[in-house]
């Protein structure tokens, strides 16, 4: 991995799971951006247990899955960072395919579904722009694995529509911290029943 330095009080950066956030309500991004309040969303079951998965996963053999992408290495539960880019986060798994390319590997405690969420898609597209940056390697697809009741591995393709969308993102949310303006609420309503914030949100 070649090393960037930076420093971290002097360079404001975002998290894809604040992007993922803000893809399904830019008022996540203002409560806690900008006002500050946290979702406290350790009480949420789903995030307990995706946790919990998260750190059984290490401890588990999930070879079949990597050999069925053709990985020949792998760095688990990575630390990625870029100034430029303003993002930083930490990957389930990094692979090396057998053709040459990087890729992301992020595991979902979610049922096994035949379509990746679109939230867990721009998390992978983050992943690999990260990817990009930090290794200087070509990074052309990321892989999804829900592993609620079974295991499903969907592929990600690596788009330059992609990155312009992701990049897109990122300069909403600093626009939102840097502005302190409150954004639309999401037109999906139904969103807000499970929102940590809908008693305080007007």
């Amino acid at each position: 991995m070649s090393e960037i330095i930076w420093d971290t009080e002097q360079t404001p950066m975002i998290t894809p799971s604040e992007v993922m956030q803000h893809i399904y309500c830019p008022r996540f991004t203002w409560f806690m951006n900008v006002q500050n309040i946290p979702q406290h969303e350790e009480s949420r079951f789903k995030v307990l247990k995706g946790r919990e998965v998260h750190r059984r996963r290490s401890l588990e053999n999930r070879d079949y899955l990597r050999r069925k992408i053709g990985a020949v290495k792998r760095e688990i539960e990575v630390y990625l960072a870029s100034p430029t880019l303003r993002l930083r986060g930490i990957v389930d798994e990094v692979l090396w395919l057998k053709d040459g390319t990087i890729s992301p590997l992020d595991y979902k405690y979610t049922e096994v579904r035949d379509v990746v969420f679109k939230t867990h898609e721009m998390q992978i597209i983050l992943y690999a722009m990260l990817i990009h940056e930090v290794y200087a390697a070509s990074v052309t697809r990321g892989f999804v694995a829900y592993v609620r009741n079974g295991n499903q591995l969907l592929e990600v393709p690596v788009t330059e529509e992609k990155m312009a969308q992701a990049r897109l993102l990122i300069g909403q949310i600093f626009d939102i911290m840097r502005s302190g303006r409150l954004p639309h609420r999401t037109a999906h309503r139904i969103r807000c029943e499970d929102c940590c914030y809908k008693n305080i949100c007007v």
